[in-house]
């Protein structure tokens, strides 16, 4: 761990040098990447510092508690060193914290994707209480959501919704939320009163810039239909609904909300590169997960991760073996609680490869 810091420290210090050097500073391009290089790996290098003064501190108190001959001066060192050595502690398990590799995605907006699975249409009614509890929760924490695509049921349920959270640090906290989940009610329906169980699978994908996904033009089979369903005026009439194909990995998107073909156009290879970059951070992944055995945060969609019971009130997630009993307010956006213990699982199973 300390040679990877002393390493840290160099770069920062080369670093130091090059954002104050003015022939890079006239290179506007070359100086932002240096100047967010130098901010990424400061708060590393800032305390690493502060662990190289306390240790100082701790080797000077324990050479005078062993060669002074002064008892009231040994004692003073004495309760220094207990201080110096507590500091010590906290200081050693935030630089393990800070070392931990950083997710370049954490920053970014995200597509979230919703599908109805098992259990016709009270799967599509719980794929709703899904899309509303996640839309609940951005607005608590004050990120803007822009649906893409619904495919709405009569009941009130939707077979499919794709939408948009903007927000900083929406990856980092929605990205623990792909996989399957799964509903234990009784539906309105229901005269017998029997609990059914249901499912929806959620998928969030990392928006990405062009140069993170370059997609080939001619890589791409787009077709144009008549768009279905509720859309006002040009619906029937004109061909703006768009199905786009990237042949080398089969993906498929369709795209028919806006009116306009090019709206459809652009919001469907909008997705289409969240897919591709998706399944590229899948198979990194799954890598990675054979490595250190864990499947918390790698959007693993057909894994089972959390079953929503109503009868009993309760939310179990079953990556992390733990169950809250607060259905209510969390399918209405609370979910903070069950967030932060999946992030520090995963913390705790990434601080296992630092150290």
């Amino acid at each position: 761990m300390f040679d990877k810091l002393e390493f840290i420290e160099e770069k920062y210090e080369d670093l130091t040098f090059k954002i104050s050097d003015p022939n890079i500073i006239n290179d506007q391009s070359v100086w932002q990447k240096y100047m967010k290089e130098h901010a990424e790996i400061e708060p590393i290098v800032m305390k690493y510092r502060e662990y190289k003064k306390v240790n100082e501190g701790i080797r000077e108190a324990k050479e005078i508690i062993e060669e002074s001959s002064d008892e009231e001066f040994r004692d003073l060192a004495k309760m220094e060193l207990s201080e110096l050595e507590e500091s010590m502690e906290e200081i050693q398990s935030e630089l393990k914290l800070l070392l931990i590799p950083k997710d370049p995605n954490d920053e970014k907006n995200v597509i979230v994707e919703i599908r109805a699975g098992a259990g016709g249409d009270e799967a599509a009614i719980f794929a709703a209480n899904l899309f509303r509890m996640y839309s609940m929760y951005s607005e608590k924490r004050r990120w803007k959501t822009e649906v893409m695509s619904m495919n709405a049921t009569g009941v009130g349920g939707y077979k499919e919704v794709v939408f948009m959270v903007k927000g900083k640090g929406a990856y980092s906290r929605l990205k623990y939320e792909s996989g399957v989940h799964r509903v234990q009610r009784i539906p309105d329906t229901e005269s017998n009163g029997r609990i059914h169980t249901s499912t929806a699978t959620v998928a969030v994908l990392p928006e990405v810039e062009d140069v993170e996904v370059q997609v080939n033009q001619n890589d791409l089979k787009v077709d144009v239909f008549r768009a279905s369903g509720n859309g006002g005026q040009c619906v029937n009439t004109t061909d703006s609904a768009v199905r786009m194909t990237h042949i080398p990995t089969g993906i498929v998107v369709s795209m028919q909300d806006e009116k306009s073909q090019l709206k459809n156009k652009e919001k469907a290879l909008k997705i289409l590169k969240a897919k591709i970059y998706e399944q590229e951070l899948e198979k990194q992944n799954s890598e990675i997960a054979q490595e250190r055995k864990s499947q918390v945060g790698t959007g693993d969609r057909s894994e089972r991760i959390r079953t929503y019971n109503y009868p009993q009130g309760r939310i179990s997630d079953h990556r992390i073996n733990l169950t809250l009993y607060k259905l209510d307010s969390f399918i209405n956006g609370d979910i903070d609680e069950m967030l932060d213990a999946l992030i520090t699982t995963d913390q705790a199973e990434k601080l296992k490869m630092v150290e």
